[in-house]
């Protein structure tokens, strides 16, 4: 039955037995089970690979289903590495699956990351993004990343050595995060639907490759995908990394490192409210809550607030005037890229919130 299953493997040049062996014999960690995560593992799974684990905390949305085909509408609102795990085990019996439903932090990563052999990051914001690529850097993991925008996807290989022994991360190419208004996630930038599961595959292919050794692994380059004119480019990666004490140096202080306030291009402090909390208090006269989110996503909000889509807000904050102000958006994420960018606009006397889990928490005390 092995046999049968990878018989197509089993008979190329260069693969064989030994190949499959690899594959078999491999530990590897996915952090994210969306857009990425569902192709990466699909492919993996079906691929052979020995023992997979996965890593997300989010829930399955309607406005998912368009790219994570991993998916479908009798899953929404169950977590996703669950479903995820459940569904592959089917596709393929002999592959061990494991998942956590949590979200992948500072507090986590060492444990999490240190049992395998490869790291891919399916992850979509860039606390995530930061976090995996110092903690792979200090546990000498390798890391397989992607990232997606609109039409465009990009994929890298990390922190394995090159024929000269250089080992590049993703600090390398972008040492700083940038500023959140600048690199909106695909809530607010959109995405096509094929884009992800593209790009996923070419992600889960060079895991395969660096298992098995057939072909030219993305050692220290990047490579980018337009799918609007099928331009491709590959990059090399500058193996400079600037001397920077912004980072952690050491596993004990990537544990204690806030990547949340490192990715934000302000200084300052930026207040979480519980869902609960917010209820008590949002008519307050002095609280004016804002919706990031765009025009046409449900549900809306049932008491006074103002409607300012994230990519607005630069032109619209005039109309933030009250001592306290509370962004709200789907699931917390938008909502805190408008607090980070308005901190840096707000005048002192302002305090600046972002709702912990956004309207899908929210919700729960609509009726009440």
């Amino acid at each position: 039955m092995q046999h049968e299953r990878y018989a197509r493997q089993y008979v190329l040049q260069g693969f064989g037995e030994a190949g499959q062996q690899k594959l078999q014999a491999a530990r590897l960690l996915v952090v994210g089970a969306g857009g990425l995560g569902c192709p990466v593992l699909q492919y993996l799974v079906a691929a052979g690979v020995g023992h997979i684990a996965i890593i997300d905390h989010d829930r399955i949305e309607l406005s998912n289903l368009h790219r994570q085909v991993l998916y479908d509408t009798a899953d929404i609102g169950l977590p996703k590495a669950e479903v995820a795990a459940r569904k592959l085990q089917q596709l393929n019996p002999e592959c061990d699956i494991q998942y956590w439903v949590e979200q992948f932090s500072p507090a986590n990563a060492v444990e999490r990351l240190q049992s395998y052999d490869i790291i891919l990051d399916c992850t979509d914001n860039f606390a995530a993004r930061y976090l995996l690529c110092d903690a792979c850097r200090l546990l000498d993991k390798p890391l397989i990343f992607a990232a997606i925008y609109q039409y465009e996807g990009q994929v890298a290989v990390f922190n394995v050595a090159d024929t000269h022994g250089v080992k590049t991360s993703y600090r390398h190419l972008f040492p700083l995060p940038p500023d959140p208004l600048e690199a909106p996630d695909c809530n607010t930038a959109g995405v096509l639907g094929v884009l992800p599961g593209m790009i996923g595959i070419l992600q889960a292919t060079e895991a395969i490759k660096l298992l098995t050794g057939i072909g030219v692994v993305l050692i220290n380059k990047l490579v980018t995908v337009n799918l609007l004119d099928h331009s491709t480019f590959t990059f090399d990666i500058p193996p400079a990394l600037p001397e920077s004490s912004s980072y952690p140096q050491s596993l004990d202080a990537l544990k204690d490192f806030d990547y949340f306030n490192s990715c934000a291009s302000t200084t300052g402090q930026i207040q979480v409210i519980t869902a609960a909390d917010l209820v008590m208090q949002w008519h307050a006269a002095d609280l004016q809550l804002v919706d990031v989110r765009e025009m046409d996503e449900l549900p809306r909000l049932p008491v006074p607030h103002l409607s300012i889509p994230l990519a607005t807000l630069p032109q619209r904050l005039e109309q933030l005037n009250r001592r306290r102000i509370v962004f709200v958006c789907q699931t917390g994420k938008r909502s805190l890229a408008a607090a980070q960018y308005y901190l840096g606009q707000a005048s002192g006397k302002q305090q600046i919130f972002h709702v912990d889990g956004g309207i899908m928490v929210l919700k729960n005390y609509f009726n009440e």
